[in-house]
């Protein structure tokens, strides 16, 4: 898949697509690249106005764009399941379900409101639970992807799960790493199942490489009034290691729309370190591949959540 590009982009017209954290970054691009593509696109963030302002720039975009806004926290369990009640009766099907909202390198510890630390809450966490409740609406379409957004920094995450809130002690790196490892292996565990029981959903990971979005910001200064030392060593590699906030949205467009993306993969850019450049299929890290470990996240996860794995209605 050389240069893979929104132009790649099959028609996408009677698709319905669900993206956590599009009202900016990656998340808008994709929105924006499907909508641009036919797809009827819901846009599920916590931030109204922003969602309201991401709506008005894809409807200026894609001219009749079928684009709508849901409100959504995933830092909170409750916001899951009322958002995606809500989402699950107002649509036939979900062609797309996209988990790409995130938040990076919080300095300090904080918590969700059901109790998770943030970072493994909102990256992780809430995104199971919202999978797992839309899961039935995705079952009813033909041929449904569930995209999930990782990290390079999945390859220095460990599970751990003798302190998986990290209460005892506390890193804003090590947490970042430990939530993008977590939705990498729920990816493999999720396209697993789907393999072994025969059905025809695929699910599949991606990664952004280095894109600059408001990730950089957002994480690193919660809870503080002045920027971080990662946003001066990020603004440092900016000018030589980076890519625009399109050009990483690529990974998450190919894995949900190209008829050559397989499920169990991950797709990420091709360049040096895979921090940009064109979507291609990306290494995954040799401690990610032991399915002992994605069957057990998913079951603390479903402990967590107090949520199983629906079965189609089909089977």
């Amino acid at each position: 898949m050389p240069d893979w590009t929104v132009k790649d982009i099959p028609p996408q017209t009677g698709r319905i697509a669900v993206i956590t954290g599009a009202n900016s970054g990656i998340g808008y691009e994709a929105a924006k690249a499907l909508a641009g593509a036919g797809a009827k696109v819901i846009i599920a963030s916590r931030n109204e106005k922003k969602g309201s302002e991401a709506l008005a720039k894809i409807r200026a975009a894609t001219s009749g764009a079928d684009v709508a806004f849901e409100p959504l926290d995933l830092a909170s369990l409750d916001s899951v399941a009322r958002t995606a009640d809500r989402i699950a009766a107002s649509v036939p099907r979900i062609d797309l379900l996209i988990n790409n909202a995130g938040v990076m390198a919080i300095p300090d510890r904080h918590e969700t409101e059901d109790g998770f630390e943030m970072q493994m809450g909102a990256n992780y966490i809430g995104h199971f639970a919202w999978t797992m409740r839309l899961l039935p609406r995705v079952f009813d379409a033909d041929n449904p992807r569930v995209v999930t957004v990782s990290s390079l920094a999945h390859r220095s995450g460990r599970i751990n799960f003798e302190d998986l809130q990290w209460r005892k002690k506390y890193g804003a790196w090590r947490a970042y790493c430990q939530s993008k490892l977590a939705t990498l292996l729920f990816s493999s565990e999720l396209d697993r199942i789907a393999r072994a029981e025969g059905w025809k959903l695929k699910s599949i990971a991606a990664h952004p490489g280095y894109s600059v979005t408001g990730l950089q910001t957002a994480g690193p200064r919660m809870g503080r009034d002045k920027a971080s030392s990662l946003e001066f060593l990020m603004k440092f590699m900016e000018p030589i290691f980076s890519q625009t906030a399109a050009a990483g949205a690529l990974p998450t467009l190919l894995a949900a729309t190209s008829p050559e993306a397989e499920g169990g993969a991950m797709y990420g850019p091709n360049g040096f370190y895979e921090l940009k450049g064109p979507p291609v299929r990306a290494k995954i890290a040799a401690h990610v591949r032991d399915p002992a470990i994605w069957r057990r996240l998913w079951d603390v996860s479903e402990q967590l959540t107090g949520l199983k794995m629906p079965i189609p209605a089909t089977a």
